[in-house]
């Protein structure tokens, strides 16, 4: 379907080049990442076609030009007897430093570090081999997937799990919600339909950059509740979008000239979504982990889906409205009026064509689901099964087939590690370990006589800050949550009120860093922003979150009556 609505390539000064040796060449703006998160190179590589614009008689740089393989006659495919086959590369184990200072942090707890009395032999051994897998998640000597799998392995081969309690949270509804959600995200890109409603906004409010920034943000926040995949939207509908819109102003990646319209564009999509994701509990993965985490610790948000909407709305979508804004007055485009991005719109739906029927049956199929996600408890329906329905749904009428869903190798990777460590973090939570740890903490706080609204700053700040340590969002949560959740109920905190505040905060922290989430790999992978700007405004912006989740927050929470 994709590329069947790929318009012919526009004459170039540039002569034509092998697709594979444009593919190899883009992507050495991604190699700088450490992601362990579901990875968005495969979203950024098979979605960035761009939308048939005129592109500016300027020369594009090929080493950044991110090009999709067609089969458009006009493209030179390679010749197999020029072109040498790739040399096999020697098989790698762990790096060396990695796995070194990995295993030592969890050798120094368990046989350095004075086991408290309060803790069990067989909980001190867990949190060991746990720290030691958050230690190898943060610095990577093997893929996430390898080193949590090693990490299970530890814990059964000491005999301080068994092997049912070990692969227990495989059968976690939550974590095959989040895997069935990949899925979903897929059959957005495969079918076009997040590009053609991305495309209509700009259409409507594109005549300005900031009225086209406006456009994108409303658009993905349109868009993020049957769309459960932030990586997903960044990389299949938002980029594409973004890189055509600046190209045709002669705006190009890696020079001067970025900063016409890319560069404010990019980061301005890049900061403004995490608001977005904050706003619908199936907007991320990451959403649903946290209330799945939050019930085991005995706090229950009933009617999840609507009252996460209901606590997030207000604060979430004045920081949708003023992100954009503030960038433009921080970051400013050089190019502030773009009266051909509406006709630009119209012309890409006119070559798109009518709707087609794999995307009604991809619309339907998400009111579908979305119904149910809201209102699955008055009928006794759980999210997951609603999940699993859809994406029946959707196999059976061929808009996905089961090779779609076995290629989406990030789905089954993180099946694999994400198991792992909420499998990990359940056992501490029923061994003591979590409660030990927080009731530490709380002590810590009460001997300065914080209340509970100090408490929750204090607390909330540190679970933010913590992710400049962490390059993905889920095992953030999977690492942290939990046990910052029991510091804030030690400390005196609602319960819901600290649930909620952190599983929101864990989408505010997604746009800190170029490493912070997989759409910042996408985005920063773009070329159009610099290093220092990612850092600089994403600490501002976060700044500015804080202040305006903290602020019309607490007045929301209060009137809605959750402390």
């Amino acid at each position: 379907m994709e590329s069947s609505a790929l318009p012919r390539p526009v004459a170039s000064p540039l002569p034509a080049r092998p697709t594979a040796l444009l593919r190899h060449r883009h992507l050495s703006a991604f190699r700088l990442l450490p992601l362990h998160s579901s990875s968005p190179i495969s979203y950024a590589r098979r979605a960035l076609s761009p939308l048939p614009l005129p592109l500016a008689p300027c020369r594009v740089k090929p080493s950044l030009q991110l090009v999709r393989a067609s089969s458009s006659p006009s493209i030179a495919a390679p010749n197999p007897e020029s072109t040498p086959a790739p040399s096999p590369q020697p098989a790698q184990g762990a790096k060396p430093v990695p796995l070194a200072i990995s295993l030592a942090v969890g050798l120094a707890v368990r046989f350095l570090v004075p086991r408290p009395v309060e803790v069990t032999p067989q909980a001190w051994q867990l949190l060991a081999i746990f720290l030691s897998t958050i230690a190898g998640l943060v610095l990577s000597p093997l893929p996430v997937g390898a080193w949590a799998f090693i990490g299970l392995t530890a814990s059964v081969i000491t005999k301080t799990l068994t092997f049912s309690a070990a692969f227990g949270a495989f059968t976690n509804e939550v974590i095959w919600l989040i895997v069935i959600s990949f899925f979903f995200a897929r059959g957005f890109v495969k079918t076009g339909l997040g590009d053609r409603i991305a495309t209509y906004f700009v259409k409507w409010l594109g005549k300005s950059t900031l009225g086209l920034s406006y456009g994108l943000t409303v658009s993905e926040a349109f868009i993020a509740p049957a769309m459960p995949s932030t990586t997903a939207r960044a990389g299949g509908v938002f980029l594409p979008i973004i890189k055509s819109l600046s190209l045709s102003s002669g705006s190009n990646p890696g020079d001067r000239s970025a900063g016409k319209l890319g560069s404010y564009l990019v980061m301005s999509q890049f900061q403004a979504a995490c608001n977005s994701s904050a706003l619908f509990l199936t907007a991320a993965a990451q959403n649903l982990l946290c209330l799945k985490l939050a019930e085991e610790l005995g706090v229950k948000i009933s009617s999840p889906w609507v009252s996460w909407f209901k606590a997030a709305s207000l604060p979430a979508i004045v920081s949708l409205l003023a992100t954009p804004y503030i960038l433009y007055k921080l970051f400013p485009p050089q190019v502030k009026d773009t009266p051909d991005a509406p006709a630009l719109a119209t012309k890409k739906l006119e070559q798109m064509g009518p709707i087609t029927t794999n995307e009604w049956v991809m619309v339907g199929t998400m009111v579908l689901a979305v119904s149910l996600w809201v209102f699955g408890d008055a009928l006794g329906i759980p999210s997951v099964v609603a999940a699993m329905l859809g994406l029946s749904i959707l196999l059976l009428l061929g808009v996905l087939n089961w090779d779609d869903c076995l290629s989406e190798k990030s789905a089954w990777d993180t099946l694999a590690w994400f198991a792992v460590l909420v499998g990990m973090a359940s056992q501490l939570t029923n061994l003591g370990i979590v409660t030990w740890m927080s009731n530490c903490v709380a002590k810590f706080l009460q001997s300065f006589s914080f209340s509970w609204p100090a408490a929750l700053c204090v607390l909330q700040a540190s679970y933010f800050l913590i992710h400049y340590l962490f390059a993905s969002q889920t095992g953030h949560v999977a690492a942290l949550y939990s046990a910052f959740l029991a510091m804030h109920l030690a400390a005196g905190v609602p319960g819901a009120v600290a649930a909620l505040a952190l599983a929101y905060n864990t989408n505010l922290f997604g746009s800190l860093t170029h490493y912070s989430s997989g759409q910042a790999a996408v985005y920063y992978g773009a070329g159009y922003v610099e290093l220092p700007d990612v850092f600089r405004l994403g600490f501002i912006v976060a700044g500015v979150n804080a202040l305006i989740w903290g602020v019309v927050g607490t007045f929301w929470w209060k009137f809605l009556g959750l402390y």
